[in-house]
């Protein structure tokens, strides 16, 4: 399949900052199951400097910024062909090992109540089938967290979230991973984004997660859609939870108000439509 996307995310500050440095996120994984055709990353105004790939494999990139900055927007445009490999990551190259994931944070720190969910959803489970343990962890998840947009926000643990029992993605990703990691599953938080095909593109970024399975490597697990990514998927970058693994990361100079605007979407391009 060949998706378009176009994302731009715009800062505004009251009053202006100083200056900024960013690190950027933005580049699609280079794997089996995707490959940019064409992709941009633009920063208006903004200085380009390194540039290289993470020990995760991910493609990082630096941008800095001179004030006064009253607005900032950083804007993704592309296309990207993907092919379905049943959520396996192969091809991808990274030297992280995969036992680094095995490591809790803030937002996947296991509580009693993500044990005893990760302990119910593996009863009867066969030891050695890793696969149908990381699908019953996925169903198990989905089951206690509703999806319920606005509950939550960015800093919603796995904990509170199920507690609370809604969420969105990120809350899925997070709980995912916590329940993964006491099942001694090494996990991860993936962000990236998703078509869905209603007519009008996907007006929303997307996260899932990473399990490692020995013998088959890392597998995608999509607990908010109850599946493995797909080819409506493309996948950017990964990480322990959502703000290491975060497309956009900066440090601003100065104080004083900030707001967010986010706005996504992901289509079938226009080449792909022509052949159907």
């Amino acid at each position: 399949m060949r998706l378009s996307v176009s994302h731009v995310t715009t800062y505004r500050y009251d009053p202006p900052r100083r200056g900024m440095v960013q690190s950027l996120r933005l580049t699609p994984a280079v794997f089996e199951g995707q490959q940019a055709i064409d992709w941009r990353v633009d920063v208006p105004g903004g200085f380009r400097g390194a540039a290289f790939r993470d020990g995760a494999g991910d493609w990082v990139e630096t941008v800095s910024l001179q004030g006064p900055m009253p607005e900032v927007a950083v804007t993704v445009q592309g296309e990207v062909e993907t092919r379905d490999l049943s959520g396996v990551l192969r091809g991808h190259r990274e030297t992280v090992p995969p036992v680094a994931y095995l490591r809790t944070t803030n937002s996947t720190e296991l509580d009693p109540r993500l044990r005893e969910l990760a302990g119910d959803a593996l009863e009867g489970a066969s030891l050695q089938d890793r696969l149908d343990q990381a699908h019953r962890l996925t169903s198990a998840v989905r089951d206690a967290i509703e999806y319920l947009p606005g509950r939550t926000h960015t800093g919603t643990s796995a904990a509170e979230a199920l507690e609370q029992g809604h969420g969105v993605c990120q809350d899925h990703t997070h709980a995912l991973i916590s329940v993964a990691i006491a099942s001694g599953i090494p996990a991860r938080y993936v962000t990236g984004y998703l078509f869905v095909d209603d007519g009008n593109g996907h007006e929303a970024s997307h996260a899932w997660a990473e399990l490692h399975i020995e013998g088959m490597g890392w597998i995608g697990f999509d607990a908010a859609n109850r599946c493995c990514p797909d080819d409506r998927y493309i996948r950017l970058g990964s990480g322990h939870d959502a703000t290491y693994a975060a497309p956009i990361r900066g440090l601003a100079e100065g104080t004083g108000s900030e707001t967010l605007e986010v706005a996504v979407k992901v289509s079938e391009s226009s080449q792909q439509q022509q052949q159907q």
